[in-house]
C-alpha cells in the first residue's frame, strides 16, 4: 500500500496531531469479498461482529490511511505503524456501535477535555485497561463511566503498566472526537 504525503502542514500519523490537509481521495464502492480479509482481521482482533452484510461499502484514501465507509460513515481505518506493520482498527464512530471491543483504555473525567483537543493520554488519568495491550499496539480510549469512545492512539506501555503507573505518557493520540475524521461528512 503506497504511503501518501499530504501537502503543506505535515506530521507523522504516529504523532499526536493529524495533518490538516488530509483529504479523502479515490473514494470508490467495493464489494464485501474484496475487504473480507480486513473485516475478518477486525472481528477477530477486537472480538466483535461487524454485521455489514447488505450495507453499502466504500474505500478511500485519507492521507496515508485507508478508510472503509459503511453506509457512507467512516467505520474502519487501515494504518501502518513505525515498523511498517499494518493495523486494521475501527474509527471512533465504529466504536460507538461496538463498545465492548478489546484493546481499550478507560480514563477519568479529568482527562476528557485534553483528549478532545488531541493531547496524548497521560497515565495519571488511566483507571483501567485491557490486559492484552502491549507496547506499540493501536488502542482506543474510552470514558470510564459511560464507556464512550474518546480517542485512538499508539500504546507507549503495556496495559497493566498504564494502570499502575502514576506519571508519564501512556498513549500517543492519532484520532479523537472533534478532529477532521470525526467531523467528516458522508
Amino acid at each position: 500500500m503506497p504511503v501518501l504525503e499530504p501537502k503543506g502542514e505535515t506530521c507523522s500519523t504516529f504523532g499526536r496531531v493529524m495533518a490538516k490537509e488530509f483529504q479523502v481521495k479515490k473514494r470508490r464502492p467495493v464489494r464485501r469479498k474484496h475487504i473480507a480479509p480486513l473485516l475478518k482481521e477486525l472481528e477477530e482482533g477486537l472480538n466483535i461482529d461487524l454485521a455489514v452484510d447488505g450495507a453499502f461499502l466504500e474505500m478511500a484514501n485519507y492521507g496515508p490511511w485507508q478508510l472503509v465507509f459503511v453506509d457512507k460513515v467512516a467505520k474502519t481505518i487501515e494504518i501502518n505503524d513505525d515498523d511498517g506493520r499494518r493495523w486494521a482498527f475501527l474509527t471512533l464512530r465504529g466504536f460507538l456501535e461496538h463498545p465492548d471491543s478489546k484493546r481499550w483504555v478507560a480514563v477519568d473525567h479529568g482527562a476528557i477535555p485534553f483528549l478532545m483537543n488531541g493531547a496524548d493520554c497521560m497515565v495519571a488519568g488511566v483507571h483501567g485497561a485491557d490486559e492484552d495491550i502491549e507496547v506499540g499496539d493501536l488502542v482506543w480510549i474510552r470514558d470510564k463511566e459511560h464507556g464512550r469512545p474518546l480517542a485512538l492512539g499508539w500504546a507507549t506501555m503495556a496495559g497493566s503498566d498504564m494502570v499502575e503507573a502514576t506519571k508519564g505518557k501512556g498513549i500517543k493520540t492519532i484520532h479523537w472526537v472533534g478532529d477532521e475524521l470525526w467531523d467528516m461528512e458522508a
